[in-house]
């Protein structure tokens, strides 16, 4: 290999002289504003990240009419705006942009009340961002029995290896199993097509199965999981959670916490990584009514998940409602989850926080930061989204006002963790050419983009960006 392994080198000497100092764990990297920002516009209603692209939702932004949503794509290494993206059918009223997600070069964005299925029906759209500067609408997504106030749409997940993605979409107010009983769609992200639907066994009327969604691992063996928060097997509105295998479309289990009780709103954010599900409940009461909590499930055995931990923030209070919005992101041993308390107060009433947890023991789940903006204020909602990949964070606050009343902002942070490592692939304590060499000796794609070290920089591609990056931290490990 010694003609892939010259060049790289060579990249990677260029970028040891250029590359600025890494920032510590926590600290603010960026703030993302759009070019047209406008009052009412709500940017940061939702994040995701991907590598070195993030998507930004505001589902109020009027270019297609009134309320007819965009989302921008953002470079993380610089906070630059690259692209805003518009539905080629977008029309007033439609939200586009309530929902979104991105995997690679895919991203996938929901419009919660557009009318294709009748009023408020929902859809979803993919785009290629293969060029992040000239993304391209691929498909739109509806479901094959879509109706009228089925809000599909209100969440959205990818995941798989490029090529090969599925995408997952919930409609929280579907009626299979009851008026508002809910219910979550998959898509082959390739073809637009859809390849199942996803019903609890034992869905009901209310439930709102399909509120959060998530999905995750290799080929083949994806697993999905969907929240449902106001299920009542632990009392009114206490909630719960489903997995399910992707390509059979089978419920393989439902997820209710130790201690549930009503109100709760368990499943109101979900997440998923390896053999560990983080489930967020917004209105648990341990830290004061309606403070919150997270709880991670052992889910390697999937017909018979454990939870292993509940946890709760150093400084909760209440009505910080702390699980609103959940994150996961890392290999298996060095997870990282973000969770969102957007009620939170340091700031002022309703500033809104966000907590980075160390869950590489998730039995012993241990936060490791809290995350504050610069110029956080009151009614800010910092928190209204989370999302992480890698080392860097994202944080909608989507009632900021700096383009105008609620015209909205996000946040990124460096979420590296003290004693986690990435650019050290080979595990010996120092970033150096070792690591380097690992890389080089597993150019291509992941095949398991959650259990995948030598992608660095979590696009789901092994090359040179990721020999650059190690060569950017080259020292011992912090």
């Amino acid at each position: 290999m010694q003609h892939l392994i010259t060049p790289l080198f060579a990249a990677a000497a260029a970028v040891l002289s250029t590359a600025p100092a890494h920032a510590d764990l926590g600290d603010q990297l960026a703030k993302l504003l759009p070019n047209d920002g406008a009052a009412f516009d709500l940017f940061g209603q939702s994040v995701a990240i991907s590598g070195a692209t993030a998507i930004v939702g505001t589902r109020w932004d009027d270019d297609s009419g009134s309320d007819s949503g965009s989302a921008y794509l953002f470079d993380t290494t610089t906070g630059r705006q690259i692209a805003k993206l518009l539905a080629n059918d977008g029309a007033a009223g439609d939200n586009f942009g309530f929902s979104v997600a991105i995997s690679g070069t895919i991203a996938i964005i929901g419009a919660i009340t557009d009318d294709d299925n009748g009023d408020d029906s929902g859809s979803a759209y993919l785009f290629d961002i293969s060029d992040p500067a000239n993304p391209t609408q691929l498909f739109k997504l509806l479901p094959d029995d879509g109706a009228a106030d089925d809000l599909f749409g209100r969440s959205v997940a990818i995941g798989g290896p490029p090529g090969r993605e599925i995408a997952i979409v919930g409609a929280y107010q579907d009626d299979d199993n009851g008026i508002n009983s809910g219910s979550a769609y998959l898509f082959d992200a390739t073809t637009g097509r859809q390849i199942g639907k996803l019903l609890p066994n034992d869905g009901a009327a209310n439930d709102w199965f399909g509120i959060s969604v998530a999905i995750s691992g290799p080929p083949g063996e994806e697993i999905a999981i969907v929240g449902a928060l106001v299920d009542d097997d632990n009392g009114d509105a206490s909630g719960s959670a489903y997995l399910f295998d992707v390509t059979r479309g089978a419920q393989l289990a439902k997820l209710l916490p130790d201690d549930g009780a009503a109100f709760d709103r368990f499943g109101r954010s979900v997440a998923i990584s390896g053999a560990i599900a983080i489930v967020g409940a917004e209105d648990d009461d341990d830290n004061g009514i309606d403070s919150g909590s997270v709880y991670l499930f052992e889910i390697s055995d999937l017909k018979n998940p454990i939870q292993i931990a509940k946890f709760l923030p150093n400084d909760g209070a209440a009505v910080d409602r702390f699980g609103i919005s959940v994150a996961i992101s890392g290999t298996s041993g060095s997870e990282v989850a973000i969770v969102a308390a957007w009620g939170d107060d340091d700031n002022g009433d309703h500033s809104g926080s966000a907590y980075l947890i160390d869950i590489s023991n998730p039995e012993k789940p241990s936060q490791i930061a809290k995350l504050l903006p610069n110029d956080g204020a009151a009614g800010d909602f910092f928190g209204s989204s989370v999302a992480i990949d890698g080392t860097t964070a994202i944080v909608g606050a989507f009632f900021d006002d700096d383009n105008g009343f609620r015209s909205g902002s996000a946040y990124l942070f460096d979420a590296a963790a003290p004693g986690k490592c990435p650019w050290d692939v080979n595990g010996d304590g120092v970033v150096n050419h070792h690591d380097i060499l690992e890389v080089v000796h597993n150019l291509g794609l992941c095949d398991d983009p959650d259990n995948c070290p030598w992608d660095v920089n979590g696009d789901g591609v092994v090359d040179g960006a990721d020999v650059s990056e190690v060569a950017t931290h080259f020292g011992p490990c912090p």
